[in-house]
């Protein structure tokens, strides 16, 4: 009996821990083999500034590592010469329902990314949609339960949001980026809980409400009115670029906030150190493209 009295009472984060339920995914990367910054196509980028293409691989090798701990299963893609950014595999697409709507660059540097990424889907037993409209991706389509959120304001075209809901047969909500900062909506908004439509448990996202516009916000705290808002220091770091399985959130190891946040609401956060790949502004969500059969 006196063990029982011991044991520590359950605390509010031991009962939310307890609710989340991690779900195996298959994620897309490439390896950084041919990253370096050679033009400038966003603010994070400088090619005065030296990158060191090692050390990118090595910081990814331990990205690639963590996720098959945590036991998802991990495609890779050819890196090809002449295309720096093609690492940051979200922007290669969006794929659900063994569909995968391929992307068309803004940027005429990463024009090609977009026939070999489709080229890739193709190859692998994905039903591929070309794109009328520009998209990159992951980078703006965000699926959220049932509900995709896609942005607009820097790279994605407005039409293509038509688009995916033609292709998708899913509600599309559009959201307007509005800090050149944080030009890709997976820069600004953490999706937490990538539900199995119907099992019951409510989506949930985190995410930087200076980023959007007044309308986007309205839409935002309407949506998700239990969302983490997450603080420009962390934001800065690309801590919202984060891959999330239902309970291990893997973010930026900067993120201090950002992870004590996650802690406080149940989550597992696994910090890793993407510093390099920074450079070229990318993060964790940048060099991961779900592939969703």
């Amino acid at each position: 009996m006196s063990s029982t009295l011991n044991t520590p009472a359950p605390t509010a984060q031991d009962s939310a821990q307890a609710g989340r339920q991690a779900t195996r995914r298959r994620y897309l990367m490439c390896r950084p083999d041919r990253f370096t910054v050679s033009y400038r196509i966003n603010p994070w980028m400088n090619p005065d500034d030296p990158t060191d293409t090692s050390l990118a691989v090595s910081q990814w090798e331990v990205l690639h590592q963590h996720y098959l701990e945590l036991g998802h299963t991990v495609e890779l893609i050819d890196p090809l010469d002449g295309l720096p950014d093609m690492v940051f595999a979200a922007n290669g697409g969006f794929t659900l329902d063994g569909v995968a709507y391929g992307a068309k660059f803004t940027h005429d540097e990463r024009i090609p990314e977009g026939p070999a990424y489709m080229d890739w889907f193709e190859a692998n037993g994905f039903r591929v949609v070309r794109p009328e409209f520009v998209n990159e991706g992951e980078g703006d389509i965000m699926l959220v339960g049932d509900t995709i959120l896609a942005g607009t304001g820097f790279r994605t075209d407005p039409r293509s949001h038509d688009e995916v809901r033609r292709i998708f047969d899913r509600e599309v909500v559009t959201l307007n980026l509005v800090n050149p900062s944080f030009y890709h909506l997976d820069t600004a908004i953490s999706v937490l809980d990538p539900i199995v439509p119907g099992d019951g448990r409510a989506a949930n996202i985190a995410y930087l409400p200076d980023a959007f516009d007044e309308a986007s916000n309205r839409i935002l705290a309407e949506r998700y009115p239990d969302a983490i808002h997450v603080s420009s220091e962390d934001a800065a770091v690309l801590g919202l670029n984060s891959i999330s399985d239902g309970r291990n959130v893997v973010i930026a190891a900067r993120a201090a906030g950002f992870e004590a946040q996650l802690r406080e609401r149940g989550y597992t956060p696994v910090g890793v150190d993407l510093s390099e790949l920074l450079l070229g502004g990318g993060g964790v969500k940048c060099c991961t493209l779900e592939l969703r059969g």
